[in-house]
């Protein structure tokens, strides 16, 4: 994720080793690629994985989900590249699985099951919610202006910010061993601790050495040796690779279709933001792609990105999966090694597409135990809460603006920590507020409205 407000002038261009149009040599584009893919096959597979773990999915489901998540986030990184009619924005744009709809989904999804509901259910609700909240974000692709005018810097920020802060539960749990570790009495022992924080510890580590491609892959080098560690310790569970398939066939709607209100409101909501969140990522790719980033192009671009940001999120419900959305690191990839060619998008969405059709690279990730996996999403889970600051580093922070943050973050963080306080009202507004990212978003874009602007 990055910031919503960039210049409209191309302060410098980006001394490009290969530009937007350039085709490098397949060799120097496969490793382009690579580079591409230790930055992002991580946050890829993470949302479902901690989705599945937390609601108790079984490994071989878990595999599937995990092994869809790829297959998706390769055919929208082929549109985005690609750019095909109106669908994508015809730029080295990567895109994956989002994390901004995990604390919606866990939440919901956790008191289905605790309410009996079979996890099967649960999850064919689950889908049928993604792909109703695609068609949110592929109208809001049709009427951006629009939208943006209605959710300011200020309202995304807010939401982004409850995203990232509600979801540290979600990362303290998991560092501790999750919820099976609860379970069975083994929650915050000392061996959980130990995985957890040798790999939150070699990221900051691996994030002060100078050399670039170590940077830039720290969380997956770090998981590696939280995985090398956990092995070593006895934890690392390859029950996922013995059952599964030596091909992975897309299977549509495996769980089969329903819906639920208590998880479309909240999720409503985060497929706007997220919209929102697409166009500062698109317009900083195209800015170091020394492409426009103001005027009918760079709005064609973005029309098309937000269009796949819904479209692709429509295929990922049916085909078993979560929300994708624009990634932000492969930004950071370009920057560091100049490599802008739109072409070499389509070489990292073909070893998305191939990783994905092979079972066996899912099942390898979902032995990983979640106190190693802990140690990455706190980082993660923090960036996320660090993005929504930045966008509102960009707002200018009258008493206006600090009141706004100030009541939706106390509404939004406080049903997030003590949900009872909702438990008198209809069971239509509880579905509405029971999400923290909800409560403070809609409470965020409600004052935005009503609270007249500081006249300068």
């Amino acid at each position: 994720m990055s910031d919503l407000h960039h210049s409209p002038e191309q302060k410098h261009e980006l001394d490009l080793v290969y530009g937007l149009e350039d085709r490098p040599k397949p060799l120097i584009a496969f490793f382009a690629a690579f580079q591409h893919l230790l930055a992002i096959i991580v946050p890829i597979v993470t949302p479902g994985l901690l989705i599945c773990l937390a609601l108790g999915v079984s490994k071989e489901d878990t595999n599937m989900i995990l092994s869809m998540s790829l297959v998706i986030s390769g055919i929208a990184t082929f549109l985005q590249s690609k750019k095909v009619g109106p669908f994508g924005a015809g730029l080295l744009i990567v895109q994956g699985t989002s994390f901004n709809f995990i604390g919606p989904i866990i939440g919901v999804g956790s008191a289905m099951v605790a309410a009996g509901t079979p996890v099967e259910s649960v999850m064919a609700a689950i889908f049928g919610v993604v792909i109703a909240g695609s068609f949110i974000e592929m109208g809001v692709s049709q009427i951006l202006p629009w939208i943006k005018r209605l959710i300011t810097p200020l309202v995304t920020g807010i939401v982004v910010l409850l995203i990232g802060l509600t979801l540290i539960k979600v990362g303290l749990t998991s560092m501790g061993g999750g919820y099976a570790a609860m379970k069975d009495g083994t929650f915050a022992n000392a061996d959980n601790l130990i995985m957890s924080c040798t790999v939150l510890a070699l990221i900051i580590l691996l994030n002060r050495i100078k050399v670039v491609w170590i940077k830039s892959s720290a969380i997956l080098i770090a998981l590696v040796a939280g995985y090398i560690l956990a092995g070593f310790m006895g934890y690392l569970d390859f029950s996922g690779v013995k059952d599964a398939p030596l091909v992975q066939i897309p299977t549509p709607m495996h769980f089969g279709l329903s819906f639920s209100w208590s998880l479309f409101i909240p999720m409503a909501f985060i497929y706007l933001v997220t919209s929102l969140e697409a166009i500062g990522d698109i317009t900083a790719t195209s800015k170091l792609s020394n492409q426009p980033v103001d005027g009918p192009k760079w709005m064609q671009r973005i029309k098309g990105g937000v269009l796949v940001n819904g479209a692709n999120s429509l295929l990922a419900g049916v085909f078993n999966t979560f929300p994708s959305s624009v990634f932000a690191q492969n930004n950071g990839v370009i920057q560091l090694t100049g490599v802008a060619s739109r072409y070499v998008g389509i070489w990292i969405a073909a070893l998305l597409v191939i990783l994905g059709l092979l079972p066996a690279v899912a099942g390898v990730i979902q032995a990983v135990p979640q106190a190693v996996l802990g140690g990455a999403v706190m980082v993660m889970f923090g960036a996320v809460a660090a993005s929504g600051i930045n966008i509102l580093s960009t707002v200018n922070l009258d008493r206006r603006a600090l009141l706004i943050i100030a009541i939706s973050l106390g509404l939004g963080l406080g049903v997030a920590q003590v949900p009872d306080i909702l438990a008198h009202l209809p069971e239509l507004f509880r579905n509405i507020f029971s999400s923290g990212v909800a409560t403070g978003g809609i409470a965020a874009l409600i004052l935005n409205i009503v609270l007249p602007e500081t006249k300068k």
